[in-house]
């Protein structure tokens, strides 16, 4: 019997006439973005532009690295991570009920099939919330309550708590209901309370998924944080943007690289939960 010779793989991509299509699209749809937004990089390189542009970078040399001034960007910068920490405990004291409150894996009345209609609409009306939270920036939300409580770190932290936690009940709601859900069912048809079903069925198996996002944002929020300070919001932002009114360059230069440091420190301390809980 002949045997018939192994078929050579194919010269070229099978599939690229399709990415060729959805990149077209794609560049077809971004030039009138960019034409929207007025996108004009060359502005950056025209000699007017140029020579501010070399003036502001050279005020940020040499940084200010004088003692009083170090001790009190390192007194800002512990206050921006206070703000962040605080901001995101308030987000999950919001966001944990309300993410029990919207998962359909935890409805007794859907286990016959189809969710009464009460349950439903409850169930819907807290998913809203979570949209309409998390749709107000938190810079606006600053805005908000600099008006109402005043300059300082409080603005940044009520800021912080109402726009992550409807982040956080959104993500939190898909993780738990994308996971396996069979035994949270069993426990709920056995008698088992919510409460029950979450503890000892969703949560065991998507624990450490839960808590890594959460450590993610708690580094987004030592970056949401100091951006809050420039509308007066407390913390390392505020004081970056008192220097930068006062033009002084060397003292915006010492805040970014402390800035710096203390993001890169954030991402170290998250990584190493996150390798820890993998």
């Amino acid at each position: 019997m002949a045997t018939s010779a192994p078929t050579a793989p194919p010269m070229r991509d099978p599939a690229w006439a399709r990415r060729v299509f959805w990149a077209s699209v794609g560049a077809v749809l971004l030039v009138p973005m960019l034409i929207a937004t007025e996108f004009k990089p060359w502005l950056l390189i025209e000699p007017d532009n140029l020579k501010v542009t070399l003036k502001f970078l050279r005020d940020f040399l040499p940084p200010k690295l004088d003692a009083e001034f170090l001790a009190m960007v390192a007194r800002e910068a512990w206050r921006t991570v206070a703000i962040a920490t605080a901001g995101v405990a308030l987000a999950l004291l919001l966001a944990i009920p309300l993410t029990l409150a919207s998962t359909a894996a935890l409805s007794v009345s859907a286990l016959s099939g189809r969710m009464h209609r009460l349950p439903f609409a409850l169930r819907q009306g807290v998913r809203w919330l979570l949209i309409v939270l998390r749709s107000v920036p938190e810079l606006v939300w600053a805005l908000v309550f600099v008006r109402v409580v005043g300059l300082g770190p409080t603005a940044g932290v009520l800021a912080i708590a109402l726009t992550y936690s409807g982040m956080l009940g959104k993500v939190y709601g898909e993780i738990l209901e994308s996971g396996e859900t069979h035994a949270t069912t069993s426990l709920l048809r056995n008698g088992a309370g919510r409460l029950q079903a979450f503890f000892y069925g969703l949560l065991p198996q998507n624990a450490a998924e839960l808590t890594s996002y959460t450590v993610y944002r708690w580094e987004c929020a030592i970056r949401s944080s100091a951006v809050l300070g420039f509308v007066g919001a407390g913390g390392l932002g505020q004081q970056m943007d008192t220097s930068m009114k006062m033009f002084n360059g060397s003292e915006v230069s010492t805040m970014l690289l402390v800035f710096i440091g203390l993001v890169w420190l954030a991402d170290l301390a998250s990584s190493g939960l996150r390798k820890a809980l993998g």
